[in-house]
C-alpha cells in the first residue's frame, strides 16, 4: 500500500517550463502583430473580460520544416499525430498549446477555443462558413485572413486532431440528446450513492465516444454551477458579449463526502479521467484532493475529501473512506449542502484570467469582491471570489446538529444567513505552470470553512 501511495506522491511534480513559454509566446506576439482583427480581439479581451490572448489559444499552425521541429522539440514538444503533411505536436510538461507543422500552411494561423464557434460568428458578424457539422466533436470558423495569417475558433467536445467528422461521424442528434440528459439528471437523493449510479447508468447508455461524452458532461456541469453563484454568471456575460464562453476553463472542483468519494473516482474514470497528483494539507488541517484529468476532453477536477495522514498511505481513491464522527471543512460543506457531484454541483471552478485585470474590473463595474489571493507566486497566481451563500434546509441543519457537527449559535446563523455554497477562482498561469500550490490550498480550504463565518 505505501509503494502505491509513494509512487502517487512522486509522480507529477510540475514545474515551469519558461523556455517553451519564450517560444510560444514569440510566435503569438509575431502574429498578433500582423493580424489587425486578433490585435483588437486580444485588446477587447484585457480590458473587457480581463483575460488574455494567449490563454484563450489552442493551437498554432506554420509551416512544415526541420528548423522549427528542432525549435520546439527543444522545449519539451512531442508529436501528437502524425499524418501525411502534417504533424500535431503536444507538450506533456506544461499547459501550452499544441502546434501543428503543416506542408500545406504558407503563413500562420491562431485557433482560438470558444464554447460555440456559432457564438463567436454571430458576435463578430463572420462571414465564412462554419466548418464541421452542428454539435460535432470539432468544428471551426475562420475569423480574419491578413497578412499571411489566419485567426480561427474552435468548438470542441473531446476532440484534439484537426480533421472535420462527416455528418455520420459526428454523432449530432446524438450528442444534443446525451447533453439534454445531462443537463436534466436528478441531483437529489436521499442516499447520495443512488446519483451516483443513476449518472453513471446515463454514461454507459449512450453510445458516443468517451471523450465526446465527458466534454458534454462537464458542460451540464459548468451550466449548474453557474446559475447558483453570482459571480460566475456576471463573468460569463463578460465572456459572452465577445463570443468566447467558458473557454478559458482550468480546473473543475468538487467537494465530496468520505463515503462517496470511491464513487465520485469511478465515474470520472468512466468518462476518461486518470489520476494525477495527489494532495494533502497535513493533521491539523485534515482533509486531501486526488487530482484527475481527461486528456483528450482538455477537463481537470480537483477533488476534495476530508483525509487523515494514515489513509493518505493508501489508495483512498480507489479502496474508499468509511464515515467519521467528526467533520472537516469539506465534509461539512457536503452535509450542509450536499456532495458537488449531485445536489450542491462545483465547488467552484477556476478559469485563467490577467489576474489584476480580472480583480479590479469585477469589483469596479459589477461589485464582486475578490478575497485575499491564496497564491500569489511569478508563475501562478490564485484568489477566489467572495462565497455564494446558499440557503440550508432544516433537514440537514437538523442532522448536523444531531451528530455534533454543528452548536446551535451556527445552526441558527446557517437558518437565517444561509452558508458559503460556492466561489468563481480567478487564476493566472504564466511558464505553462500545470500543477497547484498545496500550501496555498490548504490555507483557503480553512478560511472557507462555515463554521469560522457565524458571528
Amino acid at each position: 500500500m505505501s509503494t502505491i501511495a509513494d509512487n502517487s506522491l512522486q509522480a507529477f511534480q510540475w514545474s515551469p517550463q519558461p523556455n517553451a513559454e519564450k517560444l510560444v509566446r514569440e510566435l503569438v506576439s509575431e502574429f498578433l502583430s500582423k493580424n489587425s482583427f486578433a490585435k483588437e480581439l486580444a485588446r477587447r479581451m484585457k480590458d473587457e473580460t480581463g483575460t488574455r490572448f494567449y490563454d484563450w489559444v489552442e493551437v498554432i499552425v506554420l509551416p512544415k520544416s526541420d528548423t522549427t521541429a528542432q525549435k520546439i522539440r527543444e522545449v519539451g514538444y512531442e508529436i501528437f499525430h502524425d499524418r501525411e503533411g502534417e504533424h500535431l505536436w503536444i507538450n506533456p510538461l506544461g499547459m501550452f498549446p499544441r502546434i501543428a507543422l503543416s506542408s500545406a500552411t504558407k503563413g500562420s494561423q491562431v485557433h482560438i477555443k470558444v464554447t460555440s464557434v456559432v457564438d463567436f460568428a454571430d458576435v463578430w458578424r463572420l462571414q465564412d462558413k462554419i466548418e464541421g457539422e452542428p454539435m460535432a466533436p470539432y468544428r471551426r470558423v475562420r475569423a480574419w485572413h491578413e497578412n499571411g495569417t489566419e485567426l480561427w475558433a474552435a468548438e470542441r467536445w473531446g476532440w484534439l486532431g484537426m480533421d472535420l467528422l462527416n455528418s455520420k461521424e459526428s454523432h449530432a442528434i446524438e450528442a444534443h440528446r446525451v447533453l439534454e440528459s445531462f443537463l436534466t439528471r436528478p441531483r437529489d437523493f436521499e442516499d447520495d450513492t443512488e446519483g451516483y449510479a443513476y449518472a453513471s447508468k446515463l454514461i454507459d447508455a449512450s453510445p458516443l465516444p468517451t471523450d465526446m461524452k465527458c466534454a458534454l458532461f462537464f458542460e451540464a456541469e459548468r451550466r449548474y454551477w453557474q446559475r447558483r453563484n453570482r459571480a460566475a454568471q456576471v463573468q460569463k456575460a463578460r465572456q459572452d458579449k465577445l463570443g468566447l464562453g467558458w473557454g478559458n476553463h482550468d480546473h473543475h472542483t468538487y467537494r465530496c463526502s468520505r463515503e462517496n468519494f470511491k464513487h465520485l473516482v469511478a465515474v470520472w474514470e468512466k468518462l476518461g479521467f486518470h489520476c494525477r497528483e495527489r494532495f494533502y494539507a497535513g493533521r491539523e488541517a485534515g482533509w486531501g484532493a486526488q487530482v484527475m484529468e481527461q486528456t483528450n476532453a482538455g477537463i481537470i477536477t480537483f477533488n476534495d475529501v476530508d483525509l487523515t495522514p494514515d489513509e493518505l498511505m493508501g489508495d483512498f481513491s480507489h479502496d474508499g473512506l468509511k464515515p467519521r464522527e467528526k467533520l472537516g471543512t469539506v465534509g461539512l460543506w457536503c452535509a450542509l449542502h450536499g456532495d458537488s457531484f449531485n445536489q450542491a454541483g462545483m465547488h467552484h471552478l477556476e478559469a485563467q484570467f490577467d489576474f489584476d485585470s480580472l480583480r479590479e474590473q469585477l469589483e469596479r463595474e459589477d461589485g464582486v469582491k475578490t478575497m485575499k489571493p491564496f497564491t500569489n507566486f511569478s508563475y501562478l497566481r490564485q484568489a477566489f471570489t467572495e462565497g455564494e451563500r446558499w440557503k440550508v434546509s432544516e433537514k440537514r441543519i437538523a442532522r448536523a446538529l444531531k451528530n455534533n457537527w454543528i452548536t446551535e449559535p451556527q445552526a441558527k446563523q446557517f437558518r437565517e444567513q444561509g452558508a458559503i455554497g460556492s466561489h468563481l477562482e480567478n487564476l493566472e498561469r504564466n511558464e505553462g505552470f500545470k500543477g497547484f500550490n498545496q500550501t496555498g490550498v490548504s490555507e483557503i480550504i480553512a478560511a472557507t470553512d462555515p463554521r469560522k463565518h457565524v458571528g
